[in-house]
C-alpha cells in the first residue's frame, strides 16, 4: 500500500487548526483536553488517514493528561526526538507520517510501554456489532 501524501494546502483543508498543528507540525495539545473517549469495543484510527493505530484493549488510564496505550494495534513508526532539550521517542503514523505523540518506558505490564498520544491525532471507531 502506498503512503498517503498530500500537499500542505490539502492537509490544512482536511484538518482543524489544532489537528493540523499537532499532526503535521509535531505539536502537542493541552493536557486533559481529551478525556471523553468511549470505553466501548473498537479501535483508534489516525485522524489524517484513517489507519488503525491502537485498540481499546490497549488503552489505560495513566493520569498523564493524554490518552495512553500499552501497545500499538497497527503500524506506527518510532523516531528519536531531541526537541525541547529532551531525548524522547516520537510516534508517527506509518501510513501518512502524522505526529501522534511519544512512547515512554513507564507503562503497565506486560509491555511496560506508555504510548502517550494526542487525542486530536486519533478518532475512535466503534466495533461493528
Amino acid at each position: 500500500m502506498a503512503k498517503v501524501k498530500k500537499t500542505d494546502a490539502e492537509w490544512r483543508a482536511q484538518l482543524s487548526e489544532e489537528e493540523y498543528y499537532v499532526t503535521r507540525q509535531a505539536g502537542t495539545e493541552r493536557p486533559f483536553s481529551h478525556e471523553g473517549f468511549p470505553k466501548d469495543a473498537g479501535y483508534f484510527a489516525c485522524i489524517c488517514c484513517g489507519a488503525p493505530l491502537f485498540t481499546q484493549d490497549a488503552k489505560f488510564e495513566s493520569h498523564c493528561g493524554w490518552p495512553s496505550f500499552s501497545a500499538p494495534g497497527g503500524e506506527i513508526d518510532e523516531h528519536r526526538d531531541t526537541s525541547h532539550g529532551m531525548v524522547r521517542t516520537e510516534v508517527r503514523c506509518h501510513e501518512c507520517d502524522a505526529h501522534l505523540g511519544h512512547v515512554f518506558p513507564d507503562g503497565p505490564p506486560p509491555t511496560g510501554q506508555r504510548y502517550c498520544i494526542n487525542g486530536v491525532a486519533i478518532r475512535f471507531v466503534p466495533a461493528e456489532g
